[in-house]
C-alpha cells in the first residue's frame, strides 16, 4: 500500500473543528452552526451528537443562541444577522477564504469587474460572490469564459481555493486570453493544501493498481482528488466516506489518500481493513507545518476561563498562560467527543 503525503486535515479544517468542540464544551447544548462546520458527513455526525444543530439559515437559530460559521466563509449580510440574532458568534472562515474575500472587496472598490473562477452552489463560491455581487461574474468553463461579454472596467482574475490546478489553469488561461490586461493576486487564491494534496496523490498514482480517495462528495478538493486519479489513468478509482464503502476485491499496489475534511480516523480504518501483505509506504511529497490559531473570539473565550479558573482557586489572574493548541491535534479532538 502506498499511503500520501499530505492528505487529511489541512490547517483550516483543524482551526474550525477545535473551535467548535471548544463551543461544544463552553455552551449548554444547543450550539448552532450555520452550514455544514466542514464537508465531512463524520464529522458532522460527531458534533451532531454533542448537541450542534446545522442551519442553513441564520434565521432558523433561537435569539440568544451561540453560533459558528463554518470555515467555507459567510456571506457578508449573513455574519451580520448572525451577530445580531445569537449570544455568542464564532466566525470560523478559513484565513485563505478571508484573503479572496478581502481582494473582492479591494477590486470592486477600485472599479474592477471580477472573474471569479468556483463551483456554481458551492458554499465558498457563493459566500464570496455575496461581497461584491455587483462586480463579479462566476465561471468554471473555458465556454463560460467565451460567453462572457466585454467589459468596460479592467478585470481582476479570482479563485475559489478548493480548485484543482487542472480546473484552475484552462479556465485561468482563457480568461487572459480574452482580457490580456487582467489582475491577477501576488500569491495565487489556490489553497496550499489542495496542491500538496494532488501533488501527493500524483506521485503515487502510476504505482497503483487502485486508488482509495477518502472524503465525502460534497467536499471540493476531495472530488477533485477522484477526479486527478481517475485522469492520471489509475486502473480503479473509489472514493468512499467509510471504510464499509471499500470494495472486497482490490489486489495488487492500492494507493490511499484523504480531502481535506476527512478524518485521520478514516484512513485508519481503510488500513486496518485492507491490512496489506507487504505493508504501508508513506510517500510524503512535502512537509507541511501550516498552523492557523484559533479564531479571536475562542482566544478570548479561552482567556476568560483561564481567568476564572485561576480567581476560584486562588491564583494570579494575570499570570495565566496563553493556550497554545499548535500540537493538539484536530483528530484527537473529535476521538475526544466521541468518548463523551
Amino acid at each position: 500500500m502506498l499511503l500520501a503525503e499530505p492528505r487529511g486535515f489541512c490547517a483550516g479544517v483543524e482551526m474550525a473543528i477545535k473551535a467548535l468542540a471548544w463551543m461544544v464544551r463552553t455552551f449548554p447544548a444547543p450550539v448552532y452552526c450555520y452550514h455544514e462546520i466542514v464537508h465531512n458527513r463524520i464529522v458532522v455526525e460527531r458534533f451532531e451528537q454533542q448537541g450542534v444543530v446545522f442551519v442553513d439559515d441564520v434565521a432558523e437559530v433561537p435569539e440568544g443562541s451561540p453560533i459558528m460559521l463554518s470555515a467555507h466563509g459567510s456571506a457578508p449580510e449573513v455574519v451580520a444577522a448572525a451577530r445580531a440574532r445569537g449570544s455568542y458568534v464564532v466566525d470560523s472562515v478559513c484565513p485563505l477564504v478571508t484573503k479572496v474575500h478581502h481582494e473582492v472587496k479591494v477590486r470592486a472598490g477600485k472599479g474592477y469587474r471580477i472573474v471569479y473562477v468556483g463551483h456554481e452552489g458551492h458554499e465558498e463560491a457563493v459566500g464570496t460572490m455575496a461581497v461584491a455581487p455587483h462586480a463579479i461574474s462566476r465561471v468554471e468553463s473555458v465556454e463560460e469564459v467565451a460567453a462572457l461579454p466585454e467589459f468596460d472596467e479592467p478585470v481582476a482574475l479570482l479563485a475559489q481555493t478548493t480548485l484543482s490546478h487542472r480546473d484552475w489553469e484552462g479556465v485561468a488561461v482563457a480568461v487572459k486570453q480574452k482580457y490580456p490586461d487582467t489582475w491577477t493576486p501576488g500569491r495565487s487564491d489556490l489553497c496550499f493544501a489542495t496542491t500538496n494534496r494532488q501533488s501527493a496523490l500524483m506521485s503515487i498514482a502510476d504505482r497503483c493498481d487502485a486508488i482509495v480517495v477518502i472524503g465525502s462528495a460534497n467536499s471540493s478538493n476531495t472530488r477533485a482528488l477522484e477526479k486527478l486519479a481517475v485522469e492520471a489513468g489509475a486502473p480503479r478509482v473509489y472514493r468512499i466516506n467509510h471504510v464499509s464503502e471499500l470494495p472486497d476485491d482490490l489486489h495488487g499496489t492500492v494507493g490511499v489518500t484523504a480531502g481535506a475534511s476527512a478524518p485521520e480516523e478514516l484512513v485508519d480504518a481503510v488500513l486496518d481493513r485492507l491490512c496489506p501483505r507487504l505493508g504501508v509506504e508513506v510517500v510524503r511529497v512535502t512537509e507541511e507545518d501550516e498552523y492557523f490559531p484559533p479564531p479571536r473570539n475562542i482566544r478570548d473565550l479561552q482567556t476568560a476561563i483561564g481567568v476564572s479558573a485561576a480567581t476560584l482557586l486562588g491564583g494570579d489572574p494575570a499570570r495565566v498562560a496563553i493556550l497554545d493548541d499548535r500540537q493538539l491535534a484536530a483528530s484527537d479532538v473529535l476521538a475526544a467527543l466521541r468518548g463523551r
